[in-house]
Protein backbone atom coordinates (compact mmCIF):
# COMPACT_ATOMS: atom_id res chain seq x y z
CA UNK A 1 0.00 0.00 0.00
CA UNK A 2 1.24 3.76 -0.76
CA UNK A 3 1.45 6.10 1.70
CA UNK A 4 -1.29 8.39 1.27
CA UNK A 5 -0.35 12.26 0.40
CA UNK A 6 1.19 14.41 3.38
CA UNK A 7 -1.30 17.08 3.35
CA UNK A 8 -4.49 18.04 1.76
CA UNK A 9 -2.48 20.82 -0.03
CA UNK A 10 -0.60 20.89 -2.81
CA UNK A 11 3.05 19.29 -1.85
CA UNK A 12 5.74 20.78 -3.99
CA UNK A 13 8.52 18.58 -5.74
CA UNK A 14 11.84 19.37 -3.28
CA UNK A 15 13.46 20.23 -6.83
CA UNK A 16 11.45 23.48 -6.84
CA UNK A 17 11.71 24.79 -3.66
CA UNK A 18 14.23 27.53 -2.52
CA UNK A 19 17.52 26.61 -2.12
CA UNK A 20 16.98 27.37 1.70
CA UNK A 21 14.34 25.22 2.37
CA UNK A 22 15.73 22.08 -0.01
CA UNK A 23 19.18 22.54 1.94
CA UNK A 24 17.08 22.55 5.30
CA UNK A 25 14.74 19.53 4.14
CA UNK A 26 18.03 17.21 3.39
CA UNK A 27 19.36 18.13 6.66
CA UNK A 28 16.73 16.96 8.04
CA UNK A 29 16.49 14.09 5.98
CA UNK A 30 20.09 13.30 6.46
CA UNK A 31 19.96 13.20 10.39
CA UNK A 32 16.23 11.05 10.33
CA UNK A 33 16.65 8.48 7.71
CA UNK A 34 13.28 10.22 6.57
CA UNK A 35 11.59 13.34 5.66
CA UNK A 36 8.75 14.15 8.26
CA UNK A 37 5.72 15.59 6.55
CA UNK A 38 5.77 18.82 8.41
CA UNK A 39 8.29 19.88 5.97
CA UNK A 40 6.88 18.55 2.90
CA UNK A 41 3.31 20.04 3.87
CA UNK A 42 4.32 23.28 4.95
CA UNK A 43 6.36 24.12 2.35
CA UNK A 44 3.62 24.79 0.51
CA UNK A 45 4.44 27.94 1.66
CA UNK A 46 8.07 28.54 1.76
CA UNK A 47 7.94 32.17 3.61
CA UNK A 48 5.05 30.68 6.18
CA UNK A 49 7.68 27.76 6.49
CA UNK A 50 10.76 29.85 7.11
CA UNK A 51 8.65 31.71 9.93
CA UNK A 52 7.55 28.48 11.34
CA UNK A 53 10.30 26.48 11.82
CA UNK A 54 11.93 30.01 12.83
CA UNK A 55 9.69 30.40 15.64
CA UNK A 56 10.01 26.48 16.16
CA UNK A 57 14.07 26.49 16.60
CA UNK A 58 13.81 29.54 18.90
CA UNK A 59 11.84 27.80 21.22
CA UNK A 60 12.85 24.02 21.27
CA UNK A 61 16.34 24.39 20.29
CA UNK A 62 16.50 27.44 22.82
CA UNK A 63 18.84 26.59 26.01
CA UNK A 64 17.69 27.09 29.27
CA UNK A 65 16.13 25.55 32.25
CA UNK A 66 14.15 23.04 30.35
CA UNK A 67 15.09 19.90 29.32
CA UNK A 68 14.55 18.67 25.82
CA UNK A 69 12.17 15.99 27.35
CA UNK A 70 9.96 18.58 29.12
CA UNK A 71 9.65 20.56 26.36
CA UNK A 72 8.35 17.60 23.69
CA UNK A 73 5.69 16.52 27.30
CA UNK A 74 4.39 20.10 26.88
CA UNK A 75 3.99 19.64 22.98
CA UNK A 76 2.48 16.00 23.39
CA UNK A 77 0.23 16.63 25.84
CA UNK A 78 -1.21 19.75 24.63
CA UNK A 79 -1.13 18.33 20.99
CA UNK A 80 -3.20 15.43 22.40
CA UNK A 81 -5.78 17.95 23.93
CA UNK A 82 -5.85 19.78 20.28
CA UNK A 83 -6.32 16.23 18.85
CA UNK A 84 -3.08 16.60 16.94
CA UNK A 85 -2.56 13.22 15.25
CA UNK A 86 0.56 14.13 13.49
CA UNK A 87 2.13 16.29 16.82
CA UNK A 88 1.20 13.11 19.21
CA UNK A 89 2.80 10.43 16.96
CA UNK A 90 5.83 12.86 15.91
CA UNK A 91 6.81 14.16 18.99
CA UNK A 92 5.50 11.13 21.38
CA UNK A 93 8.48 9.59 19.12
CA UNK A 94 10.66 12.50 20.12
CA UNK A 95 10.23 12.19 23.75
CA UNK A 96 10.64 8.50 23.89
CA UNK A 97 14.30 9.31 22.77
CA UNK A 98 14.98 11.68 24.78
CA UNK A 99 13.16 10.58 28.10
CA UNK A 100 14.32 7.45 27.58
CA UNK A 101 11.09 5.94 28.72
CA UNK A 102 9.20 4.20 25.97
CA UNK A 103 5.76 4.23 28.15
CA UNK A 104 5.89 8.15 28.72
CA UNK A 105 5.17 9.41 25.40
CA UNK A 106 1.72 7.10 24.61
CA UNK A 107 1.13 7.94 29.02
CA UNK A 108 0.95 12.07 28.04
CA UNK A 109 -0.62 11.32 25.06
CA UNK A 110 -3.60 9.47 26.71
CA UNK A 111 -4.22 11.46 30.13
CA UNK A 112 -0.91 13.27 31.39
CA UNK A 113 -3.24 13.24 34.87
CA UNK A 114 -2.25 9.55 34.86
CA UNK A 115 1.31 9.35 33.80
CA UNK A 116 4.24 8.62 35.37
CA UNK A 117 5.38 12.24 36.22
CA UNK A 118 7.49 13.86 38.30
CA UNK A 119 6.18 16.37 40.39
CA UNK A 120 7.85 19.40 38.47
CA UNK A 121 6.59 17.91 35.25
CA UNK A 122 3.03 17.63 36.22
CA UNK A 123 3.09 21.60 37.20
CA UNK A 124 4.69 22.24 34.05
CA UNK A 125 2.25 20.07 31.92
CA UNK A 126 -0.81 21.64 34.15
CA UNK A 127 0.60 25.12 33.51
CA UNK A 128 1.47 24.20 29.81
CA UNK A 129 -2.90 22.78 29.82
CA UNK A 130 -4.20 25.77 30.99
CA UNK A 131 -1.79 28.01 28.01
CA UNK A 132 -2.92 25.76 25.34
CA UNK A 133 -6.51 25.55 26.38
CA UNK A 134 -8.12 28.58 28.95
CA UNK A 135 -4.59 31.11 28.68
CA UNK A 136 -7.40 33.79 28.82
CA UNK A 137 -7.61 32.37 32.67
CA UNK A 138 -4.06 32.35 33.33
CA UNK A 139 -3.65 34.37 36.80
CA UNK A 140 -0.38 35.04 38.64
CA UNK A 141 -1.10 32.47 41.36
CA UNK A 142 -0.47 29.47 38.45
CA UNK A 143 3.23 30.73 38.13
CA UNK A 144 3.96 29.40 41.93
CA UNK A 145 3.65 25.69 41.37
CA UNK A 146 6.35 26.26 38.46
CA UNK A 147 8.53 28.06 40.80
CA UNK A 148 8.42 25.92 43.40
CA UNK A 149 9.80 23.46 41.79
CA UNK A 150 12.82 26.18 40.08
CA UNK A 151 11.73 27.38 37.19
CA UNK A 152 12.53 30.63 36.45
CA UNK A 153 10.05 33.71 35.26
CA UNK A 154 11.99 32.93 31.04
CA UNK A 155 11.30 29.09 32.17
CA UNK A 156 8.33 29.80 32.34
CA UNK A 157 7.83 31.56 29.62
CA UNK A 158 8.79 28.92 27.48
CA UNK A 159 6.28 26.66 28.90
CA UNK A 160 3.56 29.16 27.66
CA UNK A 161 5.03 29.68 24.40
CA UNK A 162 5.79 26.23 23.77
CA UNK A 163 2.15 25.56 24.43
CA UNK A 164 0.97 28.27 22.37
CA UNK A 165 3.11 27.41 19.38
CA UNK A 166 2.23 23.96 19.22
CA UNK A 167 -1.50 25.61 19.47
CA UNK A 168 -1.25 26.92 16.32
CA UNK A 169 1.40 24.06 14.59
CA UNK A 170 -1.59 21.36 15.77
CA UNK A 171 -4.21 23.74 13.68
CA UNK A 172 -2.18 23.82 10.74
CA UNK A 173 -1.55 20.14 10.90
CA UNK A 174 -5.56 18.88 11.34
CA UNK A 175 -6.48 21.79 8.59
CA UNK A 176 -4.06 20.28 6.12
CA UNK A 177 -4.62 16.48 7.33
CA UNK A 178 -1.59 16.23 7.90
CA UNK A 179 -0.21 12.29 7.97
CA UNK A 180 2.29 10.98 10.60
CA UNK A 181 5.19 9.32 8.83
CA UNK A 182 5.54 5.70 9.28
CA UNK A 183 8.72 5.71 10.80
CA UNK A 184 7.95 7.85 13.75
CA UNK A 185 5.64 5.09 15.34
CA UNK A 186 8.49 2.58 15.62
CA UNK A 187 11.40 5.28 16.71
CA UNK A 188 12.48 4.51 20.36
CA UNK A 189 10.14 1.91 21.22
Amino acid sequence: MSNPAPSRFPVPNLSELPEDIRARIDKVQEKAGFVPNVFLALAHRPDEFRAFFAYHDALMLRAGGLSKAEKEMIVVATSAANHCLYCIVAHGAILRAYSKKPLLADQVAGNYLKADLSPRERAILDFAMKVALEAHRVEEEDFAPLRAHGLTDEDVWDVGAIAAFFALSNRMANLTAMRPNDEFYAMAR
